[in-house]
Parts: structure tokens; C-alpha cells; sequence
């Protein structure tokens, strides 16, 4: 079964679960859709893709608000929220020295989050971290079922073969 039609199948249906669970929970479900984008665009799958997307995320919620808390000490001074603006940015960036943070573009989805939902970080975290979850779910259960059909029909497909084992 081809991998791709697997993980679109998982992805849609899991996504209207996420919505309604978004909406029961009083979450932002357009935040719990970065949460699956963070964790689709990391480069590392599995639990340990997981655990890096989690991280960054929650990262970039910090440094948005270190970024929101600084801006505010001097709001008629712009100059400074600049400043500090950049020099944050430039925090978010180096901080992929560290394994664990290496996925930038997750760091800048929890800030932008963070951003857009005005400071209300409890609120995006709680959105993020589930939406991570389902992303998690929505892919994997598209690979296990892409290797489940594939082994049935005893001829699996290429896409299936250079799928790494879930960890």
C-alpha cells in the first residue's frame, strides 16, 4: 500500500478529530496544526522526532515571551523591542548547537504562536503539545498501516522499504 495514501488517510481523519478535541478542550486549533507541522517537518521521526519538535516548540514559546516581557519595559522606545527582537533571533538560531534544539523552524513556531495568540503561552502550549501528539499519531499510523498492508500483499512498495522503523 502505498505510504503516502496512507498517511493522507491517517491525517484526514485524525485532523477532524483534532479539530473537534480543539474545540471541546477550549484549545486554538490552528496552533495544534503547527504542533503537526512541527513534528511532519522535523527531520527526525519516531519518539526522538517527537521529543525534538516538543522541545523547539516550547523553546520558541519562551523566547517569544523573554521577547514580548523585554519589549515591554520601555513600550515608546520601538528601537529597543527591535533590538531585542534580534538579538532573540539570533538566540533561537544558535541554540540548534544543541542536538536537542536543532530544529529551528520549531523554535519559530512556538514564538509565531506565541505571537499571534497575544502572550497567552498556556494556551499555546496546551494547543502545540496535543497538536504535536497528533501529528505524532497521523504519521505513524499511516506507516504502521502502509506496513501492515504491505506485508499482507506480500509485495511492498519502494516508498515502504526506505521507511525507518517506528522507535
Amino acid at each position: 500500500m502505498n505510504v503516502l495514501l496512507m498517511i493522507a488517510m491517517t491525517t484526514g481523519l485524525l485532523s477532524g478529530v483534532w479539530g473537534w478535541v480543539a474545540v471541546s478542550l477550549g484549545l486554538l486549533s490552528w496552533a495544534g496544526f503547527l504542533g503537526c507541522t512541527a513534528y511532519f517537518a522535523c527531520p527526525q521521526g519516531g519518539l526522538r522526532g517527537l521529543l525534538i519538535s516538543t522541545l523547539t516548540c516550547c523553546s520558541g514559546i519562551f523566547w517569544a515571551m523573554v521577547i514580548i516581557a523585554g519589549s515591554a519595559i520601555h513600550p515608546e522606545w520601538a528601537i529597543g523591542g527591535y533590538m531585542i527582537t534580534g538579538v532573540i533571533a539570533f538566540m533561537m538560531c544558535i541554540q540548534a548547537r544543541q542536538q536537542w534544539l536543532a530544529f529551528v523552524p520549531g523554535t519559530f513556531i512556538g514564538a509565531c504562536a506565541t505571537f499571534a495568540a497575544d502572550g497567552n503561552w498556556r494556551l499555546v502550549l496546551a494547543s502545540l503539545l496535543l497538536g504535536l501528539i497528533f501529528g505524532y499519531a497521523m504519521k505513524n499510523s499511516g506507516l504502521w498501516l502502509a506496513a501492515k498492508f504491505g506485508k499482507a500483499s506480500n509485495s511492498k512498495p519502494a516508498l515502504v522499504e526506505s521507511v525507518k522503523p517506528l522507535r
